[in-house]
């Protein structure tokens, strides 16, 4: 059976997530139907398998998932044909190439790299909405950039991750934490860029709602250095809203998506 990889971008605010779910909506869910059209391996209950499951609302702009199928297909006549039965659902298939048969989005993964989008404005946020995270008051970026230094590096990551994450291990290595200051119309936006091999569920999510109580001014930079060695989810900020995160690329080596 030949395996193809998939570079996927999806808006994930109607879905309950990446992962298949019984009764609710999910980016899987919506990829294996069509696949379902087109091979007869899904139509019977294959699989498709991702670099990473995202959270309920939270969106993608460069997830990859992999799936072993009967035919054999061109990959761009593959992509077109998907693409066109993922109609109307906000999903779309942005590259196909056929894939090592020990190739797999997940044990293969290098790195993972995700963004997280913030406005402070008063003024609502309506262009962006389901984008963003909207807060009301300016952030001192530089003191967030004090305090996402402490987070870099190979740590216990207990404060920073759900109660009901099934990680073996709460110890992960976070090799970047970039923030960028940006206009926009009446306020600023914040984007966090995150880069680790692999994160913890709501690792992201918690740690920008840390920095964002320091760029407020509510904890000073170094608190974020003692939430961390406390390995107390409750010495964690608030866990921020997922509309503003995406899930942006993922590394390979090599990478299928190369040629």
């Amino acid at each position: 059976m030949p395996r193809y990889a998939f570079r996927v971008e999806y808006d994930g605010v109607p879905f309950a997530g990446w992962q298949a779910q019984s009764g609710q909506p999910s980016v899987q869910g919506a990829i294996e139907t069509a696949l379902a059209k087109l091979d007869t391996g899904f139509a019977t209950g294959a699989r498709i398998a991702a670099a990473g499951r995202t959270d309920a609302g939270v969106h993608a702009a460069g997830q990859v998932f992999h799936a072993d199928l009967i035919r054999d297909w061109e990959p761009f006549r593959l992509s077109e044909a998907l693409n066109w039965h993922l109609k109307p659902a906000p999903v779309a298939i942005t590259a196909a190439v056929r894939a090592s048969d020990d190739f797999h989005a997940r044990f293969s993964a290098l790195e993972r790299r995700y963004t997280f989008r913030l406005v402070a404005r008063r003024a609502p946020v309506v262009a962006d909405r389901g984008r963003v995270w909207h807060v009301l008051r300016p952030l001192d970026v530089d003191a967030m950039r004090a305090g996402a230094a402490h987070l870099i590096g190979r740590h216990d990551f207990t404060t920073f991750r759900s109660t009901m994450c099934q990680s073996a291990s709460p110890v992960k290595s976070l090799d970047e934490i970039r923030i960028e200051a940006l206009p926009y119309p009446a306020g600023q936006e914040i984007r966090f860029h995150l880069r680790a091999r692999s994160f913890l569920h709501n690792q992201v999510r918690s740690i920008v709602g840390t920095l964002e109580r320091v760029g407020a001014g509510a904890w000073d930079p170094d608190h974020v250095r003692a939430a961390r060695e406390a390995r107390d989810r409750a010495a964690c900020g608030p866990v921020c809203p997922p509309q503003g995160l995406s899930l942006t690329g993922v590394t390979y080596a090599p990478d299928p998506f190369q040629n």
